[in-house]
């Protein structure tokens, strides 16, 4: 992984946990793009990989021919495991579950401050203090969640707690209504959820029927006034036409991810008073990284007592995920 992150995310402590339950190697430094990283596998049975690991490719597994296991210290592993891996039969893990805790907290303050129309009412505070008929409370807001993801679920679920008086709209064409009502939300085709919502959070995964999808036809259906929130992946909403809405001043965007990663910085989207732009910073950051170590270090001692793990990806979930 990352040096720059790596002792944040196994800080010696762990590293001595990890002892206790498998040899590690005899030097475990870490390796990184440009080092000897493929060589380092040699006698590997296990890979704790994280942010900056090298894609594990045939050529790379070639030198880790004793190679089991991969825990992932990070989210998404689709930048990381290809078919070499699945035909090897490497059993593969990620904390996705330890990320998710951070950016549900983070997407919850969103919408909080989207349905109050925070970013309009701190520009319009430059010309005034605002009449109590422009202002914005959460009773009767309607706030939609696409995406009943690991993520999705967990939001609508802390809105329905939070007794703020929203609605709660989902799209999701995996989940089933019965299904929705128990999390505390109406399952609703994705269209209507546009037109119906004051505020849209973005949790589904990209996918190739998700990339694009919030074009312009779909942005239009949010109500005047309204609010866009992501902190899924930037390339599910359409850059171009996003911009286009904020620009007229008819949408307001909380983006924590964007297309393209950064965004140049010369963009409009940077410096619209209406749209907040955050350097994906939603996921597990600074000390709160360590809990993805946590996370990998337990994994490999479930393993290494043969227990089920908890962050294991299959190939055939792989495509649904983030």
């Amino acid at each position: 992984m990352d040096p720059a992150i790596a002792s944040k995310v196994l800080p010696q402590g762990l590293r001595n946990r990890l002892s206790a339950s498998v040899r590690l190697a005899p030097d475990p430094r870490v390796h990184y793009p440009g080092s000897d990283f493929p060589a380092a596998l040699a006698d590997a049975h296990i890979l704790i990989s994280g942010w900056g690991c090298p894609a594990l490719t045939g050529d790379v597994l070639a030198h880790a021919p004793g190679l089991r296991a991969v825990m992932h210290a990070a989210g998404s592993v689709k930048s990381l495991v290809g078919e070499a891996v699945w035909r090897r039969g490497i059993t593969v893990s990620s904390a996705a579950d330890a990320n998710a805790a951070p950016v549900v907290s983070h997407t919850l303050a969103l919408i909080t401050l989207a349905v109050r129309r925070t970013l309009s009412m701190a520009a319009g505070y430059r010309e005034g203090w605002p009449a109590f008929e422009a202002r914005s409370g959460a009773d009767g807001r309607t706030v939609g969640i696409v995406g009943a993801s690991r993520i999705g679920r967990r939001v609508i679920t802390g809105l329905a707690k939070a007794d703020a008086g929203y609605r709660l709209l989902v799209s999701d064409p995996c989940l089933a209504d019965e299904d929705a009502r128990l999390l505390g939300a109406e399952r609703v085709e994705l269209a209507d959820l546009c037109r119906h919502s004051d505020v849209v959070s973005i949790h589904a995964p990209l996918l190739h029927e998700t990339s694009g999808l919030f074009d312009a036809a779909l942005l239009s259906l949010i109500p005047d006034g309204g609010a866009l929130v992501n902190t899924a992946r930037g390339p599910i909403v359409d850059t171009a036409a996003l911009t286009a809405e904020c620009a007229s001043g008819r949408l307001e965007a909380y983006l924590d991810v964007t297309d393209p990663e950064p965004l140049p910085a010369d963009h409009a989207l940077l410096n619209l008073p209406n749209v907040l732009v955050t350097p994906h910073i939603a996921g597990a950051q600074g000390d709160e990284v360590t809990r993805l170590g946590r996370y990998a270090v337990e994994e490999v001692e479930r393993w290494v007592a043969g227990r089920p793990l908890l962050g294991e990806v299959t190939r055939q979930a792989l495509p649904r995920l983030a």
